[in-house]
């Protein structure tokens, strides 16, 4: 009787020790955990970025008005006959 339970405390030690310090271990399960939430977040930021540029891009397959905003803005060109000015914002001097 006295070496059965002997044999069960080594083995019930054992699994504790696989549980806590093995591999796949249950230190190494939290670790994972954290970086499934962590991937879930990158993953919903950058599918919102997907979103903006996919509006963007039907933007300016299906409009005018969005093509033209974006050569105005990013290349500076102005129509035939049309006076362009720019309002470059004055720096206010720091102390």
């Amino acid at each position: 009787m006295r070496l059965l339970k002997l044999i069960f405390i080594v083995a019930l030690i054992a699994l504790q020790y696989r549980l806590w310090f093995g591999k796949n271990s249950l230190p190494d399960y939290w670790h994972l955990q954290s970086d499934v939430v962590r991937q879930a977040e990158t993953n919903t930021r950058l599918m919102q970025r997907n979103q903006v540029l996919a509006a963007d891009i039907a933007d300016l397959r299906e409009g005018q008005v969005a093509l033209e905003e974006r050569a105005r803005n990013e290349l500076g060109l102005i129509k035939r006959h049309e006076t362009f000015f720019r309002i470059v914002p004055v720096k206010q001097p720091t102390n």
